[in-house]
């Protein structure tokens, strides 16, 4: 195997040369991005994982190539719009509104695949699914998304989310209805609220940040917030990995009242005693709650992690995410395999805005290797965050690796202060903006 832009073995020359008259046709183009003409070949190309990644790179792949066979693979038939859940556990949105069916949004001319990828075999160009089915490529795009492990938090159990207090966000739809009735019972009553975040990377950081801001406006609301203690368990020294976006909540959180305990990890859980158990500095710690926002650590589906696409070494090995180049989203040992959205380990772009600049460039940088024509595009991180600081006001984050606020609306919406036109974007008009992604525009 070779790194860099080059093919691995596997993918030579006569692979490229396969590929017909790519080169020539691509060749002849001023740009191919301006063109509206597809690139002509036969390459076979895999996604697996039917998320908001892999479908968008399906709808790309379509308007890019020509001949191209394409497969999409994953199991779950519904699909879940996220970024939503929040709105569902701050009971603004019914469930229903962030579940479709992945068979309605799959692009025309795109096979779709019900079954699982069980296994990753980039040495032999292939992948195999629960069923025992091979799947044979040119090119493989990993959207698997990533994989909640409730497991690690002693204690805890899916199955316990809207009973004794307890709620998460990211189990699901349900879940996040869920999650909303119990939160809704300790805004009625008051006592202590816990929220937190765990110690490993994770997707849409701002989420546990800004249902603890719900919580609070909840309370205040119902004019509870008095009877109440809210608590925020910080795994590291800050409340989020931008400095100056961690300093504006820990000036928000102090104005309002929220206690903050840094470098807490929540360890275990014991419903029967709403105790919560947190590793930290000085050893371990209990917290008393009335309801708490159990967060668990995140790491990348199984059959990434036990591959050869996983990172081996570095901060990401640990969790298993997937080694990609992180201006590219191109493996760094498998030059036909690329990594888009939440499994791919880059410092930065867990979140559906990620995706949306993510996907475009890795499809970029493949049309361009079968093309003969390298791509120039780089994804600089970009991260989105539209922050909820209370019900009707939001700020918008967005930065990149480097913790540069990169604000998509100078002079109109200033990224660090709390307002209404921010909050209409995510509560209104992001849906939209999302599946029109998932048709390809981005």
């Amino acid at each position: 195997m070779v790194t860099g832009s080059r093919f691995t073995s596997a993918v030579d020359r006569r692979t490229v040369l396969k590929f017909g008259a790519a080169g020539a046709a691509v060749a002849a183009l001023s740009s191919r991005k301006a063109s509206a003409e597809r690139l002509r070949t036969s390459a076979r190309i895999v996604i697996a994982g039917a998320g908001a990644a892999g479908i968008s790179a399906a709808a790309r792949l379509v308007q890019v190539l020509d001949g191209a066979s394409i497969t999409l693979v994953d199991a779950r038939k519904e699909h879940y719009y996220q970024p939503g859940f929040t709105l569902v556990a701050a009971g603004l949105k019914p469930e229903s509104y962030t579940v479709a069916a992945n068979r309605d949004l799959v692009p025309a001319g795109v096979t779709l695949v019900e079954e699982r990828v069980e296994e990753f075999d980039p040495a032999g160009n292939k992948v195999v699914t629960n069923t025992g089915r091979s799947l044979p490529y040119d090119f493989l795009i990993v959207a698997t998304g990533l994989r909640l492990d409730y497991g690690a938090i002693a204690g805890m159990d899916m199955r316990l989310i809207g009973r004794d207090g307890i709620g998460s966000v990211f189990a699901g739809p349900k879940a996040a209805a869920a999650t909303w009735q119990e939160m809704s019972r300790f805004a009625d009553k008051g006592g202590i609220g816990l929220f937190g975040r765990p110690a490993t990377e994770m997707k849409c950081a701002g989420a546990p940040l800004k249902y603890t801001f719900i919580t609070d406006d909840y309370l205040r609301r119902r004019g509870n917030r008095g009877r109440a203690e809210v608590i925020y368990a910080a795994p590291t020294k800050g409340l989020f990995s931008v400095p100056i976006v961690s300093e504006k909540v820990r000036m928000l959180y102090q104005e309002r009242g929220v206690k903050v305990r840094y470098e807490h990890v929540m360890t275990a859980i014991d419903p029967g005693r709403r105790v919560a158990t947190f590793k930290t500095p000085s050893g371990s710690e209990e917290i008393r709650y009335d309801f708490v926002n159990v967060i668990p650590p995140m790491r990348a589906p199984e059959a990434v992690r036990r591959s050869e696409l996983a990172w081996q070494s570095g901060p990401f090995a640990a969790d298993g995410w997937m080694e990609v180049d992180r201006s590219t989203l191109r493996h760094r040992r498998f030059a036909n395999v690329f990594g888009v959205g939440d499994v791919a380990g880059v410092p930065k772009g867990k979140t559906a805005a990620s995706v949306k600049w993510q996907v475009p460039i890795a499809i970029d940088h493949l049309a361009g290797t079968i093309s003969g024509k390298p791509s120039t595009m780089a994804y600089n991180g970009y991260t989105s965050c539209p922050l909820i600081t209370r019900l009707g006001r939001a700020m918008l984050v967005e930065f990149d690796y480097d913790d540069n606020l990169l604000p998509s609306f100078p002079g109109v919406i200033a990224p660090l202060e709390e307002l209404w036109i921010t909050w209409v974007m995510k509560e209104v008009a992001l849906k939209a903006t999302y599946y029109s992604m998932l048709r390809g525009h981005a």
